[in-house]
């Protein structure tokens, strides 16, 4: 997958995790909410990863020290 194609898609399914997560806020029974924010965050995970070994560290918690080297991410945009 591209980037551009593969953070578009990271991007909608953080949107929604982070949706069903204020949703479960205030409807913290709704056992089928739950269930769906945890597939959005592995499916995030899963593809988060994917970015990363591809493309290098997506923020500088990722669990890598390319921050540290030339070229900065932004320079490849």
């Amino acid at each position: 997958m591209n980037r551009k194609k593969l953070l578009t898609k990271l991007s909608a399914v953080q949107f929604a995790a982070w949706e069903l997560h204020m949703y479960l806020d205030t409807h913290p029974l709704d056992e089928e909410a739950r269930l769906r924010y945890k597939r959005h965050l592995k499916e995030y995970r899963k593809l988060k990863a994917e970015y990363e070994e591809s493309f290098g560290p997506l923020t500088p918690r990722s669990d890598s020290d390319e921050w540290l080297d030339d070229p900065w991410p932004w320079d490849n945009i």
